[in-house]
This record gives structure tokens, sequence and C-alpha cells, in this order.
């Protein structure tokens, strides 16, 4: 039996992998902003599901949900960052007050919520997982804020999983294409400000045509999550879906082609020499 802090459990695949969890028998600390959304969802489960109310912005409530997991069961040894939600948009069309928000949640709150987990997982192990996107393997026009917000998800990762091998926490990034969640409804804002002159990167389309209609089963997407978190070599990047790992494909091999392509230029420039 494993025990799971899972931050963003209101709707997606935060509601649905708590319950996945409690469903197959284990305990789980379900958490969302606003606290009255769950509580409904634990009543089934009696005291193996407990809801708290956690702003992840709010390094404060994040210790406190911490404190709370560990008075009620003890501790935890799962935990999944995936509060968070997108900005579509141009980069010129964005606004301050549109996208340092999103950096807020997705990013700083991903941090504090780590942070705050950190001394409990490190006495026991455990395994972080952190909720990245296809937007954080490649970026594309009109979605850059996100895509900026899931490289840095996936940069610090990156650094956690070397800085926390010694001390048997493993961290997977989980980098789902489109599947059936509200992630393109309720969990997307659109700048306000469109200019016609990026009208051709525009995501507004797409999310009003695709939203619901997604390809991806999100239990099947559930059920593999839950397959890597119960490995014993857990992935360090779970690309979901066959739109991921296209997505992951394309970038590999732009990545590798520009390399081959300067390769002699980089390498034969004498860069320590004035």
């Amino acid at each position: 039996m494993k025990t799971w802090l899972i931050t963003g459990c209101s709707s997606g695949f935060g509601q649905r992998l708590a319950l996945a969890a409690a469903k197959r028998g284990d305990q789980v600390i379900a958490t969302a902003r606003n606290v009255e959304t769950i509580e409904k969802m634990a009543e089934p489960f009696g005291g193996r599901m407990i809801t708290l109310p956690l702003d992840v912005t709010d390094a404060a409530a994040a210790t406190a949900a911490v404190a709370m997991a560990v008075e009620t069961f003890g501790g935890f040894d799962v935990l999944v960052n995936n509060a968070g939600y997108g900005l579509f948009g141009a980069i010129e069309e964005g606004t301050p007050e549109e996208y340092r928000p999103m950096f807020e949640v997705n990013v700083f709150g991903l941090i504090e919520t780590t942070r705050a987990a950190l001394p409990v997982l490190r006495r026991s192990g455990g395994i972080i997982v952190n909720m990245s996107s296809g937007a954080g393997i490649a970026g594309s026009g009109g979605g850059g804020y996100y895509n900026a917000a899931k490289f840095a998800v996936e940069g610090l990762s990156e650094a956690l999983a070397g800085e926390l091998k010694a001390f048997g926490i493993r961290v997977v990034i989980v980098e789902p294409g489109p599947f059936r969640t509200d992630f393109l409804g309720r969990s997307i804002t659109m700048v306000a400000n469109e200019m016609p002159e990026y009208a051709a990167s525009s995501r507004k389309h797409y999310r009003e045509t695709n939203s619901g209609k997604q390809a991806g089963d999100p239990e099947k997407a559930i059920a593999v999550i839950l397959q890597a978190v119960d490995a014993d070599k857990a992935p360090l990047h779970l690309p979901l879906g066959p739109v991921a790992h296209s997505i992951a494909e394309r970038k590999l091999a732009s990545f590798r082609s520009d390399i081959d392509a300067w390769r002699d230029i980089t390498i034969a420039t004498d860069f320590d020499q004035s």
C-alpha cells in the first residue's frame, strides 16, 4: 500500500489519479485550492482518503498540508505535482497580469510543494510525479508561455532526479499528449489581447473544436502512471500517447540535425583563445 499526496484534485488527471489510487487500496491525501470541490470524493473511502485545502502558490499552505498528511498517515511516499493551468496566445499578445500567475502555479507552486514534501520523502524514499505535457518537450506557436512553464518543470525535475537519487527518491516526468480531460475547458486561459498578426498561430479554434473530443482515454493514461509508480525502474520521462511520442521523436530528430549540421564549426573553433 502506498500513500499519495496529490495536488490539483478538483478535476482532470489529479482527480482521476486520486480516485484510482484509493480504489486499489492506497491511502490518499487529495488537495485542491477550493477543498469544497473535492470533499464528497473522499466519502466512499472512509479514512483512506482525506481532502485538504492547498493553494500551491502559498508556501505556508504547502507546509501545513504536509504536516497534516504526516499527522494522519504518518507520512507519504508518492508526491504528485498536478496543479496547474495553461495560457494560450502569442508571446507579444500576453501581458504580465496573464502570464505571471500561470508561472506562479505551474512552476513556483510545484517548487513550494516539493520543498515542503522533501523532508518527509528523504526519511523513507519514494517517488515524485511531476505532471508536464507534450508542451514541455517542444515549443510551438501560440503556446509559448505554457511551453516555457512546462520546460521549467522538465529542467527542475531532471535536476531533482540527480539530487534525490542518493535518498532513494525517484522522479517521473509525465508528458501527456491530448486526453479527454477538461484541460482545454476550465484549465486553459486565452490571452485577452488577440492580435490579427498572429491569427495563423492562434489556438482558439483548436480549443473550441477539440475540448472534450481529444483522442486519448484518460483512464488508460492513469493506468500507465500507476504502472510507472509501481515499477522498480520508473522512467524519468514518460510521454503518454502517440501525439506525445511524435512530439518527442520530432524534437530528437531536430536537435540531432542542428547538432550535426554545426558540429565541425562548433567543435573546431577554439573558444578558449582570444
